[in-house]
């Protein structure tokens, strides 16, 4: 049964609004060129709501690059980007942000001295009294900050200690949870474990999921496999600027996803040179057709 709740300025948000067949954002064929430095060619991304979108990849791979086209950073010299099945080509990442697209970077632009409730409206301020002289609601803001971090699950005893005293995985959260109440309907993280520990990263990897849930379309950008098969529906994997593999949680299995990611596919062209070499061991390597998981072809319809 569906819930409503009040979120965004009063907005009545569902938890889990029903799913659709049209993606939220659809990359066809998309690429950037940087004068005769080609970064990405011929990107097919789909993604939907309640669904998180995974996107993988070796440094290098094009992965910064994707982020900073669907975030309105940069603009692609290739290929369709479709918001809502409209093409769209944004100039700054406030465009993106009016059409619902929110970025949380690795560094997540935060104030650490700060409270934590002062940076979750770091930029939007909510404000009382007539103009010129209102003033910031501290008492409000402090109230929907705690109201909007208990919805997804995080609880605080106090809002007004400094969010740099927060650990990596909760100030993660705090990124995550403000991005949702401010209208977001794609969540794009830039990886957002790639520093924690293995019980931080749990609790990101669980508000993740707790995004999906409130419907938002969530993509992934990491390099751990492991940690984006537990919460993965689709999965991408860049190779030099071009999608290598785009499958369905159904169509690849969690060593299939890390060899692709540990460029299994190269290794495997070289298994027979490799094994002519003193102390390198083949056994554990792949075959090259044993590394044949579907490009582009599984993201059709909503896994």
């Amino acid at each position: 049964m569906t819930s409503n709740e009040t979120g965004t300025h009063g907005a009545v948000l569902q938890d889990t609004p029903p799913a659709t067949d049209r993606p939220l954002v659809e990359l066809r064929g998309a690429g950037k060129s940087y004068g005769n430095i080609r970064a990405l060619h011929g990107v097919d991304l789909k993604v939907f709501s309640n669904q998180v979108t995974c996107v993988l990849g070796d440094n290098g791979a094009g992965k910064s690059t994707l982020i900073k086209i669907i975030s309105g950073l940069h603009q692609h010299t290739e290929g369709e980007f479709l918001v809502d099945g409209e093409p769209v080509r944004f100039s700054t990442p406030r465009e993106a942000l009016d059409k619902g697209i929110a970025t949380v970077y690795q560094d997540l632009a935060v104030v650490p001295l700060m409270p934590v409730w002062r940076n979750f409206f770091l930029g939007s301020e909510m404000t009382k009294g007539p103009w010129p002289v209102r003033r910031l609601d501290i008492e409000r803001m402090k109230k929907t900050a705690d109201e909007e971090l208990r919805n997804m699950g995080i609880v605080l005893d106090d809002m007004e200690q400094p969010i740099g005293t927060l650990s990596g995985g909760q100030r993660q959260c705090v990124a995550i949870a403000r991005a949702v109440y401010f209208g977001a309907r794609v969540l794009i993280l830039d990886e957002p474990t790639a520093a924690l520990g293995v019980k931080q990263s749990g609790v990101v990897l669980k508000y993740i999921a707790a995004a999906r849930e409130k419907g938002l379309g969530v993509i992934f950008i990491t390099h751990n496999p492991h940690h984006a098969y537990m919460v993965g529906d689709h999965f991408s994997v860049l190779r030099l600027g071009t999608m290598e593999l785009s499958a369905s949680r159904s169509e690849v299995s969690l060593e299939e996803l890390t060899n692709h990611m540990a460029g299994g596919t190269e290794l495997a062209s070289l298994k027979h040179e490799l094994a002519q070499v003193r102390g390198v061991d083949v056994e554990e390597l792949p075959e090259e057709g044993d590394l044949s998981a579907p490009v582009a072809t599984s993201s059709e319809g909503k896994s």
